[in-house]
């Protein structure tokens, strides 16, 4: 037993998280092998853009670049994770029609969206987009060696450079035309705010550019990590609340009150992941502690009695669904906080937090995971299975994360 788990001898412990480990490898298998049925679209190839909650397949639906993306990225993940040629095999699929389909053979980069049998494209190029393509194409090329990903996943980075990169206020804008030129709506969906710049987008920057470093360790690449994580430090992290500001103006003038729990823990983890990665061990230390608080604050703030995450706060009002993907987040959040620092309480919140997720989301009879839940843990109708934002990724990184996480701690 090595020295993460410090003193830990209790043997219940360790008999718990074995159980975890094999609760969550077979629930990887069950959410997988969901994808690889229920989701394809026999008919015109790739995967459906649409399903709802009971399971009806839409044919007809758009097709999104982030849930193609995602898709990509979960089979490549559970391929490296496993070794099971049926994840090779889902991942050569999803890799194949994202570059025929989405990728924009004239300018470069990769479009929002096309119809059901890419007749029909919605050709805007937002930023979150082409991090999620360098997410997905780095972690395919990690775990297939295929160079011909990592080639599109470094056009991707000097695209973000070169096109939206504020060389004046630092960071990233959020959208472009297909030809580069600005756009007057810049939203990455309807529900957020047309600002220039968001916390979301940034994180799902400094993700992919993370996980590209593994693979091509560029001295660019390095510099532009660095600048992300200190925009998270002095930039997007309000230093009154402790959260996460949400919009922002060109300047990183705040233009939002609310709060996501589900990225406050995300954020925490995925900027330790990053200081990790780059091994800078000044960075890594002032980052764990950053870590530290935004797990600790979302505990004290956005927990209900239940061990489940509230979605959001905005002042006094609470959105007191529970969304799939704030659960997934918390758990690997809550885990590595664990490995910061080693506090127990933290797989104490860790096993509630999973409890809740088997007992509420997990579709046990249709598979996948329910888009979310009221206060009282009754699902929401009304929203997709499969869908422009509702992908295997949060899900089934989280169940990853935390078998890889336990075998480390185990052995």
């Amino acid at each position: 037993m090595n020295n993460v788990l410090g003193s830990m001898t209790d043997v219940k412990v360790i008999r718990k998280l074995k159980d975890l480990k094999l609760e969550m490898t077979t629930e990887l298998e069950r959410l997988l092998k969901f994808w690889s049925t229920e989701a394809l679209d026999a008919e015109n190839g790739g995967f459906i853009g649409r399903i709802d909650h009971f399971g009806n397949k839409d044919v007809l639906a758009p097709k999104g670049v982030v849930l193609n993306t995602r898709i990509l990225w979960s089979f490549s993940s559970a391929y490296r994770a496993t070794g099971l040629a049926q994840y090779k095999k889902m991942a050569d699929m999803a890799f194949d029609y994202l570059i025929n389909y989405f990728w924009d053979k004239e300018e470069g980069g990769f479009v929002w969206a096309i119809d059901y049998n890419a007749s029909r494209v919605n050709t805007r190029k937002q930023t979150y987009a082409q991090g999620f393509g360098i997410y997905a194409l780095s972690e395919y090329n990690r775990a297939t060696g295929n160079r011909e990903s990592l080639e599109y996943a470094r056009q991707l980075f000097y695209i973000l450079e070169n096109k939206f990169k504020d060389l004046v206020n630092g960071g990233y804008i959020e959208s472009l035309a297909k030809d580069w030129m600005p756009l007057e709506d810049m939203r990455l969906s309807k529900k957020d705010a047309n600002a220039p710049k968001s916390m979301n987008t940034h994180l799902h920057i400094l993700e992919p550019f993370a996980n590209l470093y593994r693979v091509w360790p560029d001295r660019q690449l390095k510099k532009s990590i660095h600048n992300l994580i200190s925009l998270f430090q002095n930039k997007i992290i309000d230093p009154k609340t402790g959260h996460f500001n949400l919009f922002f103006e060109m300047d990183w003038s705040v233009l939002s009150t609310a709060v996501s729990f589900g990225h406050d823990i995300e954020g925490a983890w995925l900027m330790h992941e990053a200081a990790l990665v780059v091994g800078d061990a000044s960075i890594i230390s002032q980052v764990q502690q950053t870590a530290i608080k935004l797990v600790d604050i979302t505990l004290a703030e956005g927990l209900d009695k239940d061990g489940s995450l509230f979605n959001e706060r905005d002042g006094d009002h609470y959105d007191t669904d529970k969304h799939w993907w704030p659960q997934a987040e918390a758990m690997v959040g809550l885990m590595d906080a664990y490995e910061i620092n080693q506090d127990p309480q933290y797989l104490e919140y860790l096993e509630k937090v999973w409890v809740f997720i088997k007992s509420n989301l997990i579709d046990q009879a249709k598979g996948e995971w329910y888009w979310s839940v009221d206060k009282e843990g009754n699902p929401h109708t009304s929203e997709d299975k499969v869908g422009f934002w509702k992908c295997p990724y949060h899900n089934s990184r989280a169940l990853i994360e935390l078998v890889e996480r336990i075998e480390k701690l185990l052995n």
